[in-house]
């Protein structure tokens, strides 16, 4: 697509601005050619392995990884805004009756613009990096608490207030179930959440970036990227995936259904990505989580990757189609005992902390994001003449 940008400049664009550039980043970047992506100077899929959901949170907003000392300074500083202010409590009956029909993940929009109005964030653009950096700490550390007791209230379960002796991934399995989760589930979750922080210009991330730049607060910008992490074509699929494995059923019925999708021209949930052109790395990762639970739901989805991949690579031959993050993500999240309504909710619980450091990124940059449009509609008059 070709755009003017001025009188004097036209620029070949592509659909959906793939591959375009549009500012620099220190937070990290995908290689989807060599299956590869890091948070800053630091391979996240490592980072999953090896670190907490905390650590991580600390190198995206703070820049480096914490020692000791900075460990614990962090943990009491996210601890203490789980808990909502009275007026946010007070109002989430209320939202949650709202959005019985739509989820926690359009609850938690609402709730969440309440929480920025009662803490009064201001504007990035009047603030300092240090205020911009406190209001992304609060916001994100409120999510889980948010998304949560929306889901509870949604069910007449009253909310689980936050302990702050947990984790923040325990904290999430805590108030979502009401008993204190089992180690491996914990690390289990957590180890997504860390995979899931940050992933590129994704169009959530963009849209906080966006919005960053037009210098509105910090609230502002993750409702808008929670917007955009709330299509199916971008944070939807994870139990879009198991609804693949549940109509497939059994594995002789395989082949069969998959070749009948594919023929048919159907997309199959859980397959492909934007980006990668080899084996997505979160997948294999959460792959060799799943598989540390075993059980027949898990040899099933690993029965049904293999087939997938082999009747993809018949069919569509010099087209490299891979399982994707959404995949096992959806099934170490069952196997965790997470309802599937809450499957992207928890993907934003982790996405929060990468859409935080990329605004506060941004909002260090003064120019506002506006580029223009092609119009290819009906012929407009000719401009006015000027009155002389």
């Amino acid at each position: 697509m070709s755009v003017n940008r001025s009188s004097a400049v036209t620029v070949d664009v592509p659909r959906g601005l793939a591959g375009v550039v549009v500012t620099d980043t220190e937070i990290g970047d995908v290689r989807g050619l060599e299956g590869f992506y890091h948070y800053r100077q630091y391979s996240a899929v490592e980072l999953a392995q090896t670190r907490g959901f905390e650590d991580v949170w600390h190198l995206m907003v703070n820049g480096a990884l914490p020692d000791a000392r900075q460990r614990a300074a962090f943990a009491a500083e996210t601890a203490a805004p789980r808990r909502l202010p009275d007026e946010v409590r007070a109002a989430l009956p209320a939202i949650a009756a709202a959005s019985e029909g739509s989820g926690p993940l359009a609850g938690m929009r609402s709730a969440l613009s309440l929480l920025g109005a009662a803490k009064g964030f201001r504007p990035v653009y009047d603030s300092t990096a240090d205020e911009r950096r406190r209001d992304t700490v609060i916001a994100a550390a409120a999510v889980p608490t948010l998304l949560t007791a929306l889901y509870r209230l949604g069910r007449g379960l009253d909310p689980v207030e936050p302990r702050d002796d947990l984790s923040y991934a325990a904290n999430y399995l805590y108030m979502l179930t009401g008993s204190e989760p089992a180690p491996e589930r914990v690390r289990a979750i957590e180890q997504y959440l860390i995979s899931t922080i940050d992933h590129g210009f994704n169009a959530s991330t963009f849209t906080a970036r966006v919005i960053a730049s037009t210098g509105a607060d910090v609230v502002a910008c993750l409702v808008g990227a929670v917007g955009a992490l709330s299509g199916p074509l971008h944070g939807g699929a994870p139990s879009r995936a198991l609804d693949t494995l549940n109509a497939i059923g059994t594995p002789d019925r395989i082949d069969e259904w998959i070749r009948e999708r594919v023929l048919a021209g159907d997309r199959i949930m859980g397959f492909g990505h934007a980006v990668y052109r080899t084996e997505d790395p979160r997948s294999r990762m959460l792959r060799e989580v799943a598989e540390s639970f075993g059980g027949p739901r898990v040899e099933f989805a690993v029965e049904v990757e293999r087939q997938v991949e082999a009747i993809l690579a018949e069919l569509k031959p010099g087209r490299e189609l891979h399982t994707n993050v959404e995949f096992y993500a959806g099934v170490v999240m069952e196997l965790c005992g997470l309802p599937r309504e809450m499957f992207t909710p928890t993907f934003a619980a982790a996405r929060v902390v990468g859409w935080s450091a990329n605004l506060l990124e941004q909002a260090e940059d003064p120019k506002i994001i506006r580029p223009v449009a092609r119009y290819v509609g009906a012929a407009a008059p000719a401009a006015m003449p000027g009155v002389g």
